[in-house]
């Protein structure tokens, strides 16, 4: 069945295309074994020069890649741009520090001599999803290949057009250095093949960034052959406001916080709990700057609300609203598809939000917020923990030592104080608890696809003398 890009904006077909065929399929991985065994010998130098040159492309072609963006999926063109922006500061961190992250370690032993030495692994297996169509790549991109290692990419099939051109401009800068071929490779194929190339012996891991059904899918494919992988999925972030918060900064960073990206992001705030004393003073201030948001065309300028990615997606969150409100959430602004072509929902405040209602329990991925009240800093802890997902969260608060205590209490892979939870290449990146395992980015991210391999070296054993007489 042929796989289609579907313009959300209008529902109109952008492009169609064939899913590759087993062999395409065997010849591309086939490719990426070979490309590797020539890769893992390339210095530290050769990597960093190709990583410098795929910066370049990106930032030379910023303008063509973020039209891809918003025509696929539907991001904001602005946003898009900066989308771009973001993987050319990665692809440079990465070339900057690769070297001094996978540097051997000495190790003190038994050995007069030791050290941990952070080899190569081999195909990495990228599964990625169709919200940041560019950054989730190459956050595994640029220290995959700065590793040593080589990429296939199956890609979420409404963006195969970012897919194949992501490919294309690392498949360009390679040529142009005299870095090998098909070190990065796109794979257009359903789900349903993906635990077929898991499986395949030339694959040596692999990363996803999706849903957590998702996430057990491919971590049951990949421990079924004994396979590393790292899950980046859902999320269901906390935004904490205390009594002592600045609520207008607060309010204006929620907005941001909650409908970047068209709300359409894993660490999006989508729980907002705040203290009962200054609640309603917020969800005022967080409603009303949510109901001025502009939505409309994606590639107007002005525009700080797009489409939903998908039509589907749309209803999904139709489906959590509307139960939520016949449970007894109160809309504060929004609550609604909006008319006309295109996959548009209206910037949707929800307050009187409980545990029990489907827009607190489960990740909300589209311009929604749910507002819970809390009736003191532990119980705002406690909410905040009332969750599976454990991805990202924030808390607001004038004392910044108490925004630390919370910090240590709260169940995530990441917490900002007095700011939306984000992800920067400096840092690492990833959750706990279903929002899944490993991590991305920094130091850390580099080394999950490496063999961290122990050398000891003995003494030189001299050989007894060869014997020259005659037995």
């Amino acid at each position: 069945m042929a796989i289609q890009s579907i313009n959300p904006a209008n529902g109109e077909v952008i492009e169609t295309f064939e899913p590759f065929t087993e062999e395409r399929i065997d010849q591309t991985l086939a490719r990426a074994s070979a490309a590797f065994r020539q890769w893992r010998g390339a210095s530290f130098a050769e990597r960093a020069t190709l990583m410098r040159a795929i910066a370049s492309a990106l930032r030379a072609q910023r303008a063509e890649l973020a039209r891809h963006i918003t025509e696929e999926m539907g991001k904001p063109i602005g946003e898009a741009e900066a989308e771009v922006d973001k993987c050319v500061w990665n692809c440079e961190y990465y070339a900057e520090n690769a070297e001094s992250f996978l540097a051997n370690e000495a190790a003190p032993s038994t050995s007069p001599r030791s050290y941990v030495a952070f080899r190569p692994l081999g195909v990495v297996l990228a599964v990625m999803p169709w919200n940041y169509p560019l950054w989730q790549v190459f956050r595994f991109v640029a220290p995959g290949l700065m590793a040593g290692n080589t990429g296939v990419l199956k890609h979420a099939s409404n963006v195969t057009r970012c897919a194949l051109e992501i490919e294309r401009v690392i498949s360009e800068a390679a040529a142009s250095v005299g870095a090998p071929a098909h070190l990065f490779q796109t794979i257009i194929t359903p789900g349903s093949k993906v635990e077929r190339i898991i499986k395949d012996p030339r694959i040596a891991a692999v990363t996803l960034t999706g849903s957590d059904p998702a996430g057990v899918s491919v971590a049951t494919a990949a421990g079924s052959v004994l396979k590393k992988c790292v899950l980046e999925l859902g999320g269901s972030d906390a935004f904490i406001v205390l009594e002592d918060a600045d609520l207008d900064a607060a309010a204006q960073m929620a907005v941001r916080a909650r409908f970047q990206n068209t709300g359409q992001s894993c660490i999006a705030a989508k729980r907002f709990i705040v203290v009962e004393s200054v609640a309603d003073e917020f969800e005022r201030k967080f409603a009303e700057a949510a109901a001025a948001l502009k939505v409309g065309d994606p590639m107007d300028r002005s525009t700080q609300v797009g489409p939903m990615a998908r039509a589907d997606l749309r209803d999904d969150l139709e489906r959590q609203v509307r139960a939520s409100v016949a449970a007894g959430a109160k809309v504060l602004t929004g609550g609604e598809p909006l008319p006309g072509p295109g996959a548009f929902y209206a910037p949707t405040v929800l307050s009187n939000v409980t545990p029990e209602m489907r827009v607190f329990r489960e990740e909300t991925f589209g311009p929604a917020a749910a507002a819970i009240r809390a009736r003191d800093e532990a119980h705002a802890i406690e909410l905040a923990n009332d969750s599976d997902f454990g991805l990202g969260g924030a808390v607001w608060t004038s004392d910044t030592s108490r925004g630390e205590r919370i910090a240590a209490n709260v169940e995530s892979g990441a917490m900002f104080i007095n700011g939306m939870t984000a992800s920067d290449p400096r840092l690492p990146f990833g959750g706990v608890k279903r929002s899944g395992y490993g991590r991305e980015l920094s130091s850390y991210g580099i080394r999950e696809f490496v063999n961290i391999q122990t050398v000891w070296i003995g003494p030189v054993v001299s050989a007894p003398p060869v014997s020259t007489s005659a037995e």
